[in-house]
């Protein structure tokens, strides 16, 4: 799958892998694929790092390393890149690598390009599963990788696929045009400041049972800052996977005169704030009483909601 020219969406939904699902049944196929193709290590026990090359020259990049230096471990097929490379992962501790260093994507994942955020991206969601499945959740049974490590199977043969926990995530916004026009974050109650920090983000949960994502949405924002909202629209997704999660990411509108609500247990604060005092967080010149506020991650799709209604 190629990139799309000008591609503006969130940070970690870009990718030019290409996941070849037809290949993943064919032992052979991946046997031969295996000797001629490149590995990334990826630690999951330590959030997902992997090793990145050129962080002090500005251009990071991953470490692949051809199958004959790779360690013994479950190989998981991720795809094929554009040039024609089956690309692997292994989930194994980081040895040394010069000139490398382990970060994770919450720290780089906006700074890779569309070929290593995709792997890297895949294999973190895909090592999350593995890690979380090395026992059937029907009957306790250890299971074993099979389909190229898009699979795990039990002692008696049930087979088990990989799933993706759909959660929504949206920016609650007034409508108005301009630099005074104002948009709702809150702080997660468990979030601590750090470094003199508060952050501030979008509002976001699961989709529960029985329920479509824009009924998420609605519901998510009412009980979380008692909020009603009057209109709403998808602007993308992408998948977060601490540990397995698609972000699919609204803006919305409703009327600020509403007196905003908290459910403590969430949100300890939540705050109507313009497109100019944005401005001011990304630039990390805004305080609120002596305390400076901040802003997601920018591998975050958090981020990329305030930034297109910031940019609207």
């Amino acid at each position: 799958m190629g990139e799309q020219p000008g591609w503006g969406g969130p940070p970690l939904a870009r990718t030019t892998l290409d996941r070849a699902a037809h290949h993943r049944t064919d032992a052979e196929w991946i046997a031969e694929a295996w000797k001629t193709g490149l590995v990334l290590l990826i630690d999951i026990s330590k959030g997902g790092r992997a090793l990145i090359t050129g962080l002090d020259q500005g251009d990071p990049s991953l470490v692949l390393v051809s199958a004959d230096a790779a360690p013994e471990g479950e190989r998981l097929f991720l795809g094929i890149d554009a040039e024609g490379v089956p690309i692997f992962a292994v989930d194994t501790p980081l040895p040394e690598h010069p000139g490398a260093e382990a970060r994770t994507l919450r720290d780089i994942g906006h700074r890779l390009d569309s070929r290593d955020a995709g792997i890297l991206t895949t294999a973190a969601a895909l090592g999350n599963w593995h890690a979380s499945h090395r026992f059937s959740p029907l009957n306790g049974q250890p299971t074993t990788v099979i389909e190229a490590g898009w699979s795990r199977v039990d002692e008696n043969g049930k087979a088990m696929w990989p799933r993706t926990d759909p959660a929504m995530i949206v920016l609650v916004h007034d409508g108005v045009a301009g630099p005074q026009g104002r948009c709702l974050l809150g702080h997660n109650a468990s979030w601590p400041t750090v470094d003199g920090v508060r952050r501030f983000s979008c509002l976001a949960g699961y989709v529960e049972p029985g329920e479509s994502t824009e009924a998420a949405v609605v519901r998510e924002v009412r009980e979380e800052v008692g909020i009603k909202l009057r209109s709403l629209q998808y602007e993308g997704s992408q998948s977060w996977p601490y540990p397995g999660s698609l972000m699919l990411g609204y803006l919305a509108e409703a009327d600020p005169a509403q007196p905003i609500v908290v459910d403590p247990e969430e949100i300890d604060e939540a705050l109507w704030l313009t497109r100019s005092e944005i401005a001011q967080m990304i630039s990390g010149e805004f305080e609120v009483a002596g305390v400076r506020l901040g802003l997601p991650m920018r591998s975050s799709i958090a981020l990329y909601l305030i930034e297109t209604w910031l940019n609207a």
